[in-house]
């Protein structure tokens, strides 16, 4: 079963998070995903928006990529402060991380 097929987002736009209150700045996310992650001068995760602009606003996010998302999924699920929260743009619903079902 595929990511998108084990989330149930077949196709719908995703976007990502990240806690800093949480974050331990491991630097996992980084690791996977550094299209999408990148540790601060402060130690702490944030994402990337357009042109790799950290977006350091708390609540800020980023769209998913969809060739990267086994990669984000796998930074939300190896996330040692479980602070990395994936979720469906069309209704809010967080389909990895700490908060998904």
């Amino acid at each position: 079963m595929s990511v998108q097929q084990e989330a149930g987002v077949g196709g719908e736009a995703l976007e990502v998070w990240i806690d800093q209150d949480l974050c331990t700045g491991d630097g996992i996310c980084a690791q996977y995903a550094p299209e999408v992650f990148e540790l601060d001068i402060d130690g702490l995760a944030y994402v990337k928006g357009p042109a790799d602009v950290l977006l350091q606003d708390r609540g800020a996010t980023a769209p998913v990529p969809l060739p990267l998302l086994t990669d984000i999924v796998d930074s939300a699920r190896e996330c040692p402060g479980e602070c990395i929260h994936v979720r469906r743009v069309s209704d809010m619903v967080e389909v990895y991380g700490p908060d998904s079902e």
